[in-house]
């Protein structure tokens, strides 16, 4: 079944672009044109991944973003006019999966998106079903976390890193390591988007009382913490 995308953008110009892409590579897209029709489609398509412009007036990407992880997990790639790290980096935190600046290359767009839904369906058969470091447990089935009884509602990218560590707890990922685990290798991010995915999964398990999940070894990178 083709995947339904939801295109987000108040330019006209750049969802025709947008929707072209997808429909040549198989996919089904929805179009929104501000933040509020976003959160009206959203509801009413039930889409597999959201395509998000930053910049938009009255509610722009980030309230957006905001308003839908309060409720879902849903995969969110953002769009950003300006090449700001800032924005980036915030939609990172406030839940986002990936970003793309504007102007891109509709193929790399195509192709960061058939990264962000194969993490979320994890289309390779897993070796191991379930895999348990002090209080927590994921599953690499249904690509789910749980935390003393409680799910913990990762994104795709975040549960990839998550899954990378889980699978050996005693080696020390270099950024450029997690990389590799969370993204396709022609695809290229900054040290600081793999920064904030990590500040995500700590947020999220902080919240449920679990410290020390991913632990910062300096000068190297990130090791999986004792998770109590």
């Amino acid at each position: 079944m083709a995947k339904k995308i939801l295109v987000v953008d108040d330019d006209l110009h750049i969802r025709e672009v947008v929707v072209f892409a997808l429909e040549k590579a198989g996919m089904r897209a929805v179009q929104a044109a501000n933040g509020m029709e976003a959160l009206q489609a959203f509801a009413d398509a039930a889409p597999d991944l959201i395509i998000l412009d930053i910049s938009m007036p009255e509610i722009d990407g980030l309230e957006v973003c905001r308003q839908i992880r309060r409720k879902s997990d849903t995969p969110i790639l953002f769009l950003s006019s300006r090449d700001e790290e800032i924005d980036k980096i915030l939609g990172l935190e406030l839940g986002g999966d990936d970003y793309v600046t504007k102007p891109f290359s509709p193929r790399e767009l195509v192709a960061r998106i058939n990264a962000i839904l194969k993490r979320k369906t994890g289309t390779a058969p897993p070796a191991t079903q379930k895999l348990s470091h002090g209080s927590i447990t994921i599953d690499t089935v249904s690509y789910t976390a749980q935390c003393n009884g409680a799910t913990v509602p990762l994104t795709a990218t975040e549960f990839s890193l998550l899954l990378a560590l889980f699978r050996t707890p005693e080696k020390v990922f270099t950024r450029d390591a997690l990389m590799d685990q969370a993204y396709d290798a022609n695809i290229t991010v900054s040290d600081r988007t793999i920064d904030s995915h990590i500040r995500r999964i700590r947020s999220k398990f902080s919240a449920l009382g679990i410290g020390e999940v991913i632990v910062t070894n300096h000068g190297i990178g990130y090791k999986l913490g004792p998770c109590r």
